[in-house]
């Protein structure tokens, strides 16, 4: 289906079902007499080459309108996905291909707003239509230029995003990747929602304005696509998603392998026949979301390597689901409003929460970002996962690159650290009779000014500053900054940190025990909100020995486990009640050697 006909069949298909789409039906059922044809360029501001980007335009009336492409060899797709309708949270938009975008638009005041990726300022602009003087038969055009600001090239760097929560359909992606700079997608090719049910290529049933107007979804085998020399699409991924067991509806959540190279037939749960296939074929294991029932039991059962940072709940529109799922951690205050109801900032730190947690207790994930762009609102690599390779992007180097944790998560700032010259992912050895200092080292730049920057030990905030960033020449912010990390006995004061200078701070890693660092930053954003930066995780080995949790970590872990467990006896077969069980048992053991001191509020 080319992107001309795919427009035309789903603005049909949406003005007949009434689900909604009211902006593309409107263009289609309400042609105005008098129009003036738009036609818009999208240029990058220095080099002045036409490039991809994604359009919103906006009427006076609020309502949402679609542009089209205005040359045969362009591609223009509309979104308007929200497979669970929330009124307050919208996003309806198209992307465009590097080539001038047209739409008829009646005499009137348009919204413009034009995005491109993450590393270009984004640009709004005012339309304004004059009413024409000549008879309604009569029509004009209108040509306008729009350049967008790149403020970060982080491919120049070396570094090359991607996302790994993808509902977008193969033959979107090239239009949609372009637009989105993102180089790396792994769509979602076979889904199950069902225990009694292998994952398939039929249309989901979860879609609240009916059946998918592509149809089924497409196996187009294992090999990469590649889009260009530096972007490629991973064809072969697969979410169970169970939320039915047999006929009885019941949560478990969700898990996706990707980059598998032949399809799985097994359903689930139990878990334990796709964890070894997926370890036979090379493939990863995402965990989706923290807070599902069967998360807690996953990361020890299927060492699941990839945790989401940002997940799918995670948009450029407003914050929807907000309920935590279970009880919240102990230790920290989350942001809530009204009390009950997270923020978007208190569910993304529910979930930083969640994974230092489990970093504590010895397991080993590394950071990635998924929005399930096609089924939410929200765009295409909104949330990311930036890897570095090197100069050349090499698929091979970016796939070892996410499983090590060589990354950092955004879901606006650019943020690059190493420790000792080493990235994120890099495992040191020490030990008590050979302990010394690790320099490091920070750089954020941020297309609004940095809010904070943080150094975290085990969980803990050992570092933090409010930056005095520079502008750029582009128009952006950045900082950077540098400290020492300490693991000799004497450091540790109190748990605190010795602080010499602004740009340095000696941090130290609790007594001389294994431990782990991260480093993160944030903006806060005009409308309360907060864009923020994550790094992978470098890991300290003091003689070969793990990590250990504070008791309270694990005791809450434990809490939420058991309480999982009993919502499933009776529910699940043995088989997967074992696979609960024994994921508990890994946990006492973990509880078994924690340490009693409590866990600092941040």
């Amino acid at each position: 289906m080319t992107p001309r006909l795919y427009f035309f069949v789903l603005a049909v298909l949406l003005l007949l079902d009434g689900l909604g789409n009211n902006a593309i039906a409107q263009n289609i059922a309400e042609q105005p007499k008098q129009q003036v044809r738009f036609i818009g360029s999208i240029i990058d501001a220095d080099s002045k080459n036409p490039i991809a980007a994604r359009v919103y335009i906006q009427d006076a009336q609020g309502n949402w309108l679609f542009v089209r492409s205005a040359r045969d060899e362009g591609s223009a797709w509309p979104y308007a996905e929200a497979w669970v309708p929330m009124p307050n949270s919208i996003e309806k938009h198209t992307t465009t291909s590097a080539h001038p975008f047209t739409i008829d638009l009646a005499p009137g005041a348009y919204q413009v707003t034009i995005e491109r990726g993450k590393e270009y300022i984004p640009l709004k602009d005012k339309l304004l239509i004059a009413k024409l003087e000549a008879s309604p038969s009569d029509s004009s055009t209108i040509e306008k230029s729009f350049a967008l600001q790149r403020w970060s090239n982080m491919a120049a760097q070396g570094w090359y995003s991607g996302e790994t929560h993808v509902h977008r359909r193969i033959a979107e992606l090239p239009n949609v990747m372009s637009a989105e700079e993102l180089n790396v997608t792994f769509p979602v090719t076979f889904w199950t929602t069902s225990s009694d049910k292998a994952p398939n290529l039929d249309p989901s049933s979860l879609r609240s304005q009916g059946p998918s107007p592509f149809g089924p979804r497409e196996d187009l085998g294992y090999d990469p696509i590649w889009v260009n020399n530096q972007q490629v699409i991973l064809p072969r991924n697969t979410e169970y998603e169970i939320f039915s067991i047999g006929p009885r509806q019941h949560t478990l959540g969700a898990i996706f392998v990707l980059n598998h190279r032949t399809p799985f037939t097994q359903s689930v749960p139990p878990v334990g026949a796709i964890v070894q296939q997926a370890r036979r074929e090379g493939a990863l294991l995402d965990l989706d979301k923290h807070n599902w029932p069967w998360s807690l039991m996953l990361v020890p059962i299927a060492k699941v390597d990839l945790y989401e940072l940002s997940n799918n709940s995670v948009w450029r529109t407003n914050f929807g689901f907000k309920q935590a799922g279970f009880a919240l951690p102990p230790w920290k205050e989350f942001e809530q409003e009204p009390p009950g109801m997270l923020t978007e900032w208190g569910w993304l730190e529910f979930g930083f929460e969640m994974f230092y947690a489990l970093l504590n207790c010895g397991f080993r994930m590394s950071p990635t970002a998924g929005t399930a762009s096609g089924v939410h609102p929200v765009p295409l690599g909104y949330s990311r996962v930036y890897v570095h390779t090197g100069a050349d992007f090499k698929l091979d180097d970016w796939l070892d690159g996410l499983r090590c944790g060589r990354s950092f998560v955004t879901t606006g700032p650019m943020l690059t650290a190493r420790v000792d010259g080493e990235l994120p992912g890099k495992i040191f050895q020490a030990s008590r009779d050979h302990c010394g200092e690790f320099t490091w080292e920070a750089d954020v730049v941020s297309p609004e000014p940095i809010s904070r920057v943080e150094v975290l030990v085990n969980g803990q905030v050992k570092h933090a500053v409010t930056p005095e960033a520079v502008r750029t020449q582009q128009g952006a912010w950045k900082w950077s900054g540098k400290g020492v990390l300490t693991i000799k006995d004497e450091n540790r004061i109190n748990g605190t940190i010795r602080e010499n200078d602004f740009r340095r701070r000696d941090v130290a890693i609790r007594d001389i025990e294994s431990g782990w660092v991260v480093v993160r930053a944030w903006s806060d954003q005009p409308d309360g909100r907060k864009r923020f930066a994550h790094t992978g995780v470098w890991y300290f080995e003091v003689d070969q020995q793990p990590v250990r949790p504070p008791v309270q970590q694990i005791d809450y872990l434990l809490q939420q486990l058991d309480a999982s467990i009993e919502k499933q006896r009776g529910v699940l077969p043995r088989e997967a009640m074992a696979e609960f069980e024994q994921a508990r048992e890994v946990y006492r053991q973990i509880q078994m050697a924690a340490y009693a001191d409590p866990v600092i509020q941040r």
